[in-house]
């Protein structure tokens, strides 16, 4: 590791005495602060983040679940490296955060999530998250919030190549290729992203104790023994084709293709003490994405339209060697998912004061899911899981007002429609005003009813689905300040502070059964609540030097207040499982001409993994406090521009699980060689 370090450095200082005498100079855009009231119209009241592209842009190695974990208050739940993450917004579950991209909804209406490692970062151009009671404005059954994504034109002239090879630790191999084309009317964009690693890293297995013997064979003491992350390699290609088309006049076109190719093992537990070449555990899935887009752009009106298709296959193998060297199925389990999708929208301005929008959006789902191992008898009829179709309507019209420059107001009304359920009218409002110029001091305040439908599986799975469910339903509060001070081109200083507050009615909880398989209930009712704080800080050290500080912290109680389903229920008044109380992460970037050092830290207080929240044996998680650090040297030629990069994870080597029994990686390191042609420049 430690020889791996000094290589990087060596590197850096190798490539340095090359490059050219003139050198790119990285600065920092530090932006003019304005009043609040001059914000969009849409944003009137709205708690939201938006991250900013050169966090999307670090590296192409990141995926979403990373951008999460360390500029967002939001904890992402990771089964271990390159494997499943989700995310619980505001204390709930993941199903109860909604994503979109490109204005399509993208949960798994299977599972209602959404797996962000699945979601290169470099595919973003823009994303944010909308919190709590401020996801009714894109979308319905955001009992947390909404994941916003979405990509955008290069805005390019002629033709541009963009390559990135990153090699590190566990014989990782990253690439990212980017071309693009663009005129006065046309965008074209190919982005392609290839990973793969045999991931099998070191860690110190706290579940397992070896015993340590004498001569005598006496047990003189005990050692948690280091182990490799066994069968846990993956092969993951991305691929997005983007396509725009801009008349001039007020039209714009947009086409954007998305297809992924993923082949992951699933590591072993570390309470598995079996041999991994006795079995094979993999899941592989293939997707496409597409949406065609219409845009009508007038001085005070807009429409809009859109067309999508998804298409996802899923295959999980659970195989064992049953003796004799033949590798039988345990599992052999096979989805397919059809999305059909369609959104229409309008907006209309009269002056500077009232804005008009509504939206009306359908998806369309049919599902396959069986398990061909497992074959149920109803009559002459064969079962294998279940085929469904559900369709799924939702429109909401909105009015924003704003009588003067410092005081704001917004009215949402929603409805859905689930199958033939439909939900309520969903009432949502907003109001925010600017408390002082000076200090461009804001407060905010919301509230706002929604309701979550079943997943198919809640509903239908074999065994155990229950078609009974009723949809889950609750009232958010939020009201907050913020505030932004600074001098234009020497430093900015913006942040906030929120309280929120959120009631859910027939939380849908998988319970065991006395039949021996789990099946999902309405049993619980919960109260989530808490604070969060965001803070971010530019400084123009000097015509060289800059620095950006950026933090944010939560505190999330989030308590099952249901009553107890029997005498031996010890989860009522208690904190829900896998969401932590306390959350927090800080970055830190500081440049100097061309070069750039990048500090990152996240922390996540202690979390149970049982509803009881008792402690014995294996029902908390320590907290833990992640560090990553990375140097960049940007290299300017008269035919290209360079790029290096050397990135340390988990710097302090910390020990370490997101979910019980899943192990994750200690220190390991990546280096990054880019390069961008000047294409048509003279030499």
């Amino acid at each position: 590791m430690r020889k791996l370090a000094i290589y990087i450095i060596l590197l850096l200082l190798y490539a340095t005495s090359f490059a050219q005498k003139k050198e790119i100079r990285w600065s920092l855009k530090i932006p003019e602060v304005t009043v609040v009231g001059q914000r969009p119209m849409k944003e009137i009241g709205t708690q939201q983040t938006k991250f900013d592209s050169v966090v999307l842009k670090e590296n192409i190695t990141l995926s979403m679940a990373d951008i999460l974990t360390f500029n967002s208050s939001i904890f992402v739940k990771s089964y271990g490296r390159a494997t499943l993450s989700t995310v619980s917004f505001r204390g709930t579950s993941p199903s109860h955060t909604q994503v979109t991209w490109n204005g399509m909804r993208i949960n798994n209406p299977m599972l209602g999530m959404t797996d962000f490692s699945m979601i290169p970062s470099y595919f973003i151009d823009d994303a944010s998250l909308l919190h709590g009671t401020s996801s009714v404005n894109e979308t319905g059954g955001g009992l947390g919030g909404a994941v916003k994504m979405s990509t955008t034109p290069a805005q390019n002239k002629g033709f541009g190549l963009q390559y990135i090879q990153g090699f590190g630790s566990f014989k990782t191999f990253d690439e990212f290729l980017r071309l693009t084309y663009g005129d006065d009317h046309w965008q074209v964009s190919t982005r392609a992203v290839f990973s793969s690693s045999p991931n099998d890293y070191k860690y110190r297995n706290h579940d397992k104790k070896e015993n340590i013997y004498d001569e005598d064979m006496n047990i003189i003491g005990q050692y948690y023994p280091v182990e490799r992350n066994r069968s846990g390699s993956y092969r993951d290609f991305h691929l997005l084709q983007e396509l725009y088309y801009n008349t001039g006049k007020g039209d714009r076109l947009g086409l954007n293709a998305w297809y992924i190719n993923s082949n992951r093992e699933l590591p072993m537990l570390t309470t598995d003490y079996g041999d991994e070449m006795a079995f094979d555990n993999r899941q592989r899935e293939q997707t496409f994405r597409g949406i065609l887009s219409w845009d009508h752009i007038r001085s005070n009106w807009k429409v809009a339209a859109k067309a999508g298709y998804i298409y996802t296959w899923m295959a999980y193998d659970y195989k064992r060697d049953v003796g004799n060297g033949t590798m039988a199925h345990m599992t052999r389990s096979r989805s397919k998912i059809n999305t059909i999708y369609g959104q229409a929208e309008g907006e209309y301005y009269i002056g500077k004061k009232w804005l008009f929008t509504a939206t009306l959006s359908a998806h369309q789902h049919i599902v396959e899911s069986c398990d061909k191992n497992i074959i149920l008898q109803e009559g002459n009829k064969g079962i294998v899981g279940y085929h469904k179709a559900r369709f799924e309507l939702s429109g909401a019209a909105s009015v924003k007002w704003r009588p003067i420059e410092r005081l704001g107001f917004s009215a949402v009304i929603r409805e859905e429609l689930c199958g033939l359920d439909w939900t309520p009218i969903i009432p949502a409002f907003f109001v925010d005003g600017v408390l002082s110029k000076v200090g461009n001091i804001t407060a905010k305040a919301s509230v706002s009813r929604n309701f979550r439908f079943p997943t198919l599986n809640d509903l239908y799975f074999l065994p155990g689905g229950n078609p009974d469910l009723r949809k889950e339903s609750g009232w958010s509060y939020d009201a907050g300040l913020s505030f932004a001070v600074g001098r234009k081109g020497i430093y900015s200083l913006k942040g906030s502070a929120s309280w929120f507050d959120s009631y859910i009615n027939d939380w849908i909880l998988w319970l065991p059964t006395t039949k021996g398989f789990f099946s999902p209930r309405n049993i619980k009712d919960v109260h989530a609540y808490g604070v969060e704080l965001q803070a971010n800080l530019d400084v123009a050290l000097s015509k060289e030097w800059q620095l950006s500080l950026d933090g944010t912290y939560s505190w999330t109680p989030s308590i099952n207040q249901g009553e107890p389903i029997s005498a031996a229920d010890q989860s009522v008044g208690k904190q829900l499982p896998y969401v932590p109380r306390h959350s927090s992460t800080v970055t830190g970037r500081i440049s100097w001409r061309s070069w750039s050092f990048l500090y990152k830290w996240c922390y996540y207080s202690e979390r149970f993994t049982m509803s009881s929240n008792d402690i014995s044996l294996t029902g908390k998680l320590p907290e833990y406090f992640m560090s990553n650090i990375s140097l960049e040297k940007l290299f300017s030629f008269r035919w290209a521009d360079l790029s290096l990069k050397g990135t340390i994870n988990n710097l302090f080597n910390e020990e370490y699980l997101s979910v019980l029994s899943r192990p994750m990686p200690g220190i390991n390191f990546e280096i990054f060689v880019g390069i961008t042609p000047k294409w048509g420049k003279k030499k």
